[in-house]
């Protein structure tokens, strides 16, 4: 592993010991090899240029493929149901959405621990684990999508397991916010999440097409016939096409075993961020410990809210997911325990702060709409577009009969995201330039505008016989949703790198991250549940109405005359 460069008498923590500066290297340095870094100074414009720019980006560089496939496995449900309505599972289209419901708020509330884990165990030790982590439920969903005949609490017990991919996003903006200095936090922070972010197209253009293929031969079990039209980038699969669903989640091991080895031996815990991580097996022993206890109060939430036969259905969405995340919090507190207890207290501090709540309110307008998009759009455009909506011999409107015409929705689902995730750095690099909430006050209007306009197309979409009529109109118009989306992300995390010192930054930007996640849960039971009334429009009539008050909040916090932090 290359060699980091420290000022003479600084006290650096390694695992290896350091050797004398050779007389070529200067008096004034001393080299150390080893994962810690204790000297760590970027806003030294010296430090920045000599020598933290080049460890900085080298573990921005890992980061982001790691994020990548985390996003990747968390979001793949969405593409999964298609395939399974595609495939003849026998389960309902509601019960479908379930599993993209479940996955998002796992996902979410997996990431209120992991915005804790950096300064509890380093970034390395918490890259790599929570990397090698997604192997399982890789592994598990291939096993279970082997077994249609498996209960459907099998496919949602996979689907909470997937949200370890959704939590690492916290831990990884948390930890990259600590590598660059306040200038570049637009730049740092758009790349990692932007190319990040790029984990949910990759997944909806590889699924596809690996399911395709018997990608491990032997090993991987036996195909499956296609029952209805499927697709992937390049257009329609017939049916009576040969099918490894399987292979969905088989597909991710083989990048996420060398991702991992990469992590451990190219990434560095900060000292100055993490000073008490321990050694690597405490570190480790703290991030399994508080995934463990974030899956209790996401398991009880949804066995509360789910109907039967999964759950008691006695809680609807609204009180469930704050229920969740409340339940999260407190059992963090209450079970942390020796110096992990004082960190805990420490990172609480930020629920003290208004920026916090104003931030994260702010952030689910962008990410919050980008995931919940990307989970629940697949689905959608098959039971809008893929579907004929006729009235029965009583006028009243079905939809039922398969759709001749209807357009492969696997074909046009990733580009969405791919709009979303690729302009998320110009949002960052955007903020950098003209201010962070100057971009997010635009982004809010353009979405209030767009998410009428998406409604209205969807009403007359599901109540014509011909819906593909308006497929690309509204196609179009989504891609207007997520461009806003992808960058209002960037520009809403610069602000948070701007506003709190460097101590708070990374738990607010995995704070708002974590509840602004819960879109992935909110947007497919919201869109789910519309679609079922027979007026999926009222769903984004709703998310319309969100999008202009954060408008006003925005104004208020950070653009009106007399407001206390000027355009962050």
């Amino acid at each position: 592993m290359a060699n980091r460069f420290f000022p003479t008498g600084a006290p650096v923590m390694s695992n290896k010991k350091p050797r004398t500066a050779t007389a070529g290297e200067g008096a004034n340095l001393q080299t150390y090899s080893g994962a810690d870094i204790v000297d760590w100074r970027p806003e030294d414009e010296r430090f920045w240029e000599t020598r933290g720019k080049k460890i900085a980006y080298r573990n921005l560089w890992i980061s982001i493929p790691a994020l990548l496939c985390g996003f990747a496995v968390w979001g793949m449900w969405g593409i999964i149901t298609v395939q399974m309505m595609n495939l003849g599972y026998p389960f309902s289209q509601a019960e479908l959405f379930t599993l993209t419901a479940i996955a998002g708020l796992s996902g979410a509330t997996m990431r209120i621990p992991a915005s804790f884990l950096i300064r509890l165990s380093g970034g390395r030790n918490t890259i790599f684990l929570t990397t090698a982590m997604l192997l399982a439920p890789a592994i598990g969903t291939g096993i279970v999508l082997q077994h249609p005949e498996w209960p459907l609490w099998s496919f949602q017990l996979m689907a909470l397991w997937c949200g370890v991919g959704g939590g690492n996003f916290a831990s990884s903006m948390s930890n990259i916010s600590t590598f660059f200095p306040k200038r570049l936090q637009g730049t740092g922070l758009g790349l990692n999440a932007g190319l990040g972010n790029f984990g949910v197209t990759t997944m909806q253009i590889v699924i596809p097409l690996v399911m395709t293929v018997p990608l491990l031969g032997a090993f991987g079990g036996e195909s499956m016939t296609l029952q209805k039209e499927s697709g992937w980038i390049f257009g329609a699969i017939a049916p009576g096409t040969e099918t490894w669903i399987q292979n969905a989640g088989f597909a991710w091991v083989l990048s996420l075993v060398p991702l991992s080895i990469l992590c451990w031996f190219g990434m560095n815990n900060l000292k100055t961020v993490s000073p008490d991580t321990g050694g690597p097996i405490a570190a480790f022993a703290k991030i399994i410990w508080l995934y463990t206890l974030s899956f209790i109060p996401a398991g009880i939430g949804l066995y509360l809210y789910l109907p039967a036969p999964s759950g008691l259905g006695v809680l609807n969405m609204w009180l469930a997911m704050p229920l969740i995340i409340v339940s999260t919090l407190m059992v963090m507190k209450v079970t942390a325990f020796g110096a992990m207890k004082d960190n805990v207290a420490k990172q609480f501090a930020i629920f003290s702060n208004k920026h916090t709540w104003s931030l994260t309110i702010l952030y689910i307008v962008t990410f919050g709409s980008f995931i919940g998009f990307s989970m629940a759009l697949p689905l959608s455009m098959k039971v809008i577009f893929g579907i004929s909506h006729v009235p029965d011999a009583n006028g009243i409107m079905q939809h039922t009969l398969v759709n001749p015409n209807g357009p492969p929705v696997l074909a046009y689902a990733w580009i969405g995201p791919f709009v979303g995730a690729a302009i998320r750095p110009v949002g960052g690099w955007i903020s950098d330039k003209v201010g962070g909430s100057i971009v997010t006050q635009w982004v809010c209007g353009v979405m209030a505008i767009a998410g009428v306009a998406v409604g209205y197309v969807m009403q007359l979409a599901y109540q014509s016989a011909t819906p593909e009529d308006y497929f690309f109109i509204f196609l179009a118009l989504f891609m207007v949703l997520f461009a806003a989306s992808g960058i209002g992300n960037g520009s809403t995390f610069r602000s948070i790198g701007v506003i709190f010192d460097r101590q708070q930054a990374g738990p607010v930007l995995g704070w708002t991250s974590a509840v602004a996640a819960y879109g992935a849960f909110i947007a497919p039971v919201v869109i789910g549940q519309q679609i079922k009334l027979g007026t999926p429009q009222m769903a984004m009539y709703g998310f319309a109405v969100f999008y202009a008050l954060c408008l006003v909040l925005n104004w208020w916090f950070y653009l009106r005359a007399g407001s206390e932090i000027k355009n962050p």
